[in-house]
């Protein structure tokens, strides 16, 4: 009996790893795994915003519109919770990915209105702010292209014959990806030249 029941638990497991059971659990895995790190490094960056909104009101406070723009931003990505159930509905997931974007474009009107203001850029709470701000961004862009490949492999996984058959079985369904106009673009740290701009030549 007990041979039988170990040839019996032998076969089960040899049908559900070639059905594609085993991969989309381990793919799955994989994306949450993905997606709590895109989470920390997004968190890593509105916990600098604080700081950053204020180093600059100590120099531009007549800047109050793009200033007002930034803290706003920040607080809309964090009314937002980015728990793993947001991979399983793909408007919480656009509201999430559109909140973040704002955030971006909003810190990028702050760059360039710091332009402005050579104190401010030379100020070494700013500078380091800055450094911490263009680290945080390249790790965004690490973390989001690993989310990224994690969800085309496991999107193939489900979309492949037999495991799709699983895929339906089982309720598995295509997670949402990262889509934006110029990912290029976005993907791109933002940078601050502390260097002031050489006086024109008389």
């Amino acid at each position: 009996m007990r041979k039988i029941l170990t040839v019996l638990a032998a076969l089960a497991s040899l049908s559900l790893t070639n059905c594609g059971y085993n991969a989309i659990q381990s793919e799955d895995e994989q994306i949450k795994a993905n997606w709590s790190e895109v989470v920390n490094q997004y968190q890593r960056r509105a916990d600098l915003v604080p700081n950053l909104v204020n180093s600059v009101k100590g120099f531009a406070q007549q800047e109050k519109d793009v200033l007002l723009g930034v803290t706003n931003a920040r607080a809309k990505v964090g009314s937002i919770q980015a728990t793993p159930e947001v991979l399983n509905d793909p408007a919480a997931f656009q509201k999430f990915q559109a909140a973040q974007s704002e955030l971006s474009s909003a810190l990028s009107r702050l760059l360039v209105v710091t332009e402005n203001y050579p104190q401010l850029k030379s100020d070494a709470l700013f500078k380091d702010l800055m450094s911490q701000l263009e680290g945080t961004e390249n790790r965004i862009t690490v973390a989001r292209n690993r989310y990224i490949k994690a969800v085309q492999e496991y999107n193939v996984t489900i979309r492949s014959f037999p495991s799709n058959l699983t895929a339906m079985a089982f309720g598995y369904k295509e997670k949402p990806n990262f889509s934006v106009e110029n990912e290029k673009a976005i993907s791109t740290a933002p940078k601050v030249d502390f260097n002031p701009a050489p006086a024109p030549s008389k």
